[in-house]
C-alpha cells in the first residue's frame, strides 16, 4: 500500500494537489482514499461534493474522508479526559471550562493520524493521500510518536508503579484523585497506535511531497520543512512548485512577477537538489470537481508515475567500518554549527533551531562512544568506533 503526505505553506494549494494526485490514482485503477488531518477541511470544497466522516465516494475507487473529531476523541481519550475532568471538579473548575481543558491541542491532526492507522491496517485501499495541516503543524504532529515514546519508555512505568503503590497516600496529600489502573492502560494505547502510525509512515512506501509557491518566504519554510522531516526520519521524495505564471503574452505588470518567480524556480532547483520537483502552472480558473483535479495532476506528473516508491537509502541508516560504525542522518541545508549534539547513555540527542530528535541507539552502536562527527552533503555522519574517548 502506498501512502502519500502533503503538507506545505498555508494557501500555496495543498489540498488541490492533493485530491488532484488521489484522482489520478483513482483513474489509474487504484481503490484510492484522500483522508484530511487539515481542521480547515478543504476537500469536500476541492471536490465540490459532500464528504462525511465516514470515506465517501466521490468517483469510481475514489473516495474522500474528514475524520469525525469528536467521535474519534470519545473512543481514544474517554478514559484519560474523565479522569481530568474529575481533577478540575475537586479543584472547583467550571464543568463546561474544565471540559474545554481537557481538549488536548491538536486533537484532531493526532486523532486523523489514528484513522490513517486503521485505514492501513483495513487492507481496503491500494493508496491513500493524507491532504495534512500546513507546515509548522504537520512538524509538530509527526514528531509526536517519537516524543511520546521517549516519555513511555523512560518515565511513565515507573510513574505507574509509584502511583499504584503510594496511591491512598498520594491521593490524600494532593487532595485530588488518583488516576486508574484504566487511565494507564488508555495512555499505553494511544502510544502503541501511535508507534504504528510513525512506523507506517517511516517505512519505504511512505513519503511526504511538500507543496510551494515560487515565492522567496514561501521556499525559505519549504527547506526548512525538508530539513525537519529528514530529521525526524521522514522521507521527502518530491516537491511541487505550484502556481507559476506563463511567460508568453505577459503585461508589464504580469512580466515582473514572471521574472522574480524565474529567480525563486532557479533556488528551488538547487534547494531541492536529490529530491524530485514537478511543476504547476497558474490556471485561469479554480480546479474543482473530479476531473478538474485529475487534469491539473496530469499535467503536473506529465509521464511521470505520481505513486512510485522512491528508491535509495532513506534519511537514517547505519554502515559498518572496519573500527566501528556510522550513523547517517540526512540534514538538507543544515551546516555544522546548526548543529548540535549530545549523548546520554543509549541516546544521541540532534537538536537543529527549535527541533530535537532524540535517537535510541540499535544496540551494536549504543555500546561504542563517539569517535566524532561532521556535516557533510546535507548529511549528519557520527562516528562511533571501539576505544575512542
Amino acid at each position: 500500500m502506498r501512502v502519500l503526505l502533503f503538507t506545505g505553506k498555508g494557501g500555496v494549494g495543498k489540498s488541490t494537489v492533493a485530491a488532484g494526485t488521489a484522482a489520478l490514482a483513482a483513474a489509474a485503477g487504484h481503490r484510492t482514499l484522500v483522508l484530511s488531518t487539515d481542521a480547515a477541511h478543504s476537500l469536500a470544497d476541492a471536490f465540490d461534493a459532500p464528504v462525511g466522516a465516514e470515506p465517501t465516494q466521490v468517483a469510481e475507487r475514489l473516495f474522500v474522508q474528514q475524520v469525525d473529531a469528536q467521535l474519534r476523541f470519545e473512543q481514544s481519550w474517554s478514559e484519560i479526559q474523565g479522569y481530568l475532568l474529575s481533577v478540575l471538579d475537586v479543584a472547583g473548575v467550571d464543568p463546561v471550562a474544565a471540559e474545554e481543558l481537557t481538549v488536548i491541542p491538536g486533537a484532531e491532526e493526532v486523532l486523523a493520524l489514528l484513522e490513517l492507522r486503521l485505514h492501513a491496517l483495513s487492507g481496503d485501499w491500494d493508496v491513500i493521500v493524507v491532504d495534512c495541516a500546513p507546515t509548522a503543524e504537520t512538524l509538530r504532529l509527526l514528531a509526536l510518536p517519537e516524543a511520546l515514546g521517549w516519555y513511555m519508555d523512560r518515565v511513565f512505568s515507573a510513574e505507574r508503579r509509584m502511583v499504584k503503590a503510594l496511591k491512598p497516600l498520594l491521593t490524600r496529600a494532593a487532595g485530588v484523585p488518583m488516576p486508574e489502573d484504566s487511565v494507564f492502560d488508555a495512555i499505553e494505547r494511544l502510544h502503541g497506535e501511535l508507534e504504528e502510525v510513525r512506523a507506517l509512515l517511516s517505512g519505504p512506501d511512505s513519503s511526504v511531497r511538500i507543496v510551494l509557491t515560487p515565492e522567496t518566504v514561501v521556499l525559505a519554510e519549504a527547506r526548512r520543512s525538508l530539513t525537519m522531516l529528514s530529521l525526524f526520519g521522514y522521507r521527502v521524495d518530491g516537491a511541487v512548485v505550484n502556481r507559476i505564471f506563463p511567460c508568453d503574452g505577459a503585461d508589464e505588470w504580469r512580466s515582473r512577477w514572471v521574472d522574480a518567480q524565474a529567480k525563486v524556480l532557479e533556488e528551488v532547483e538547487a534547494s531541492f537538489d536529490g529530491v524530485t520537483t514537478w511543476r504547476s502552472g497558474y490556471l485561469s480558473e479554480e480546479p474543482v470537481g473530479v476531473e478538474a483535479l485529475r487534469s491539473l495532476a496530469e499535467a503536473v506528473y506529465r509521464d511521470a508515475d505520481p505513486l512510485a516508491v522512491p528508491a535509495g537509502p532513506g534519511p537514517f541508516r547505519v554502515t559498518r567500518t572496519s573500527r566501528g560504525a556510522v550513523l547517517h542522518l540526512a540534514l538538507p541545508h543544515v551546516m555544522r554549527t546548526d548543529v548540535d549534539l549530545a549523548r546520554k547513555g543509549d541516546e544521541l540527542v540532534v537538536t537543529v533551531a527549535s527541533y530535537r530528535r532524540v535517537l535510541t541507539l540499535p544496540s551494536g552502536l549504543a555500546r561504542l562512544p563517539v569517535a566524532g562527527a561532521r556535516v557533510e552533503d546535507g548529511e549528519l555522519q557520527v562516528r562511533f568506533e571501539e576505544g575512542a574517548s
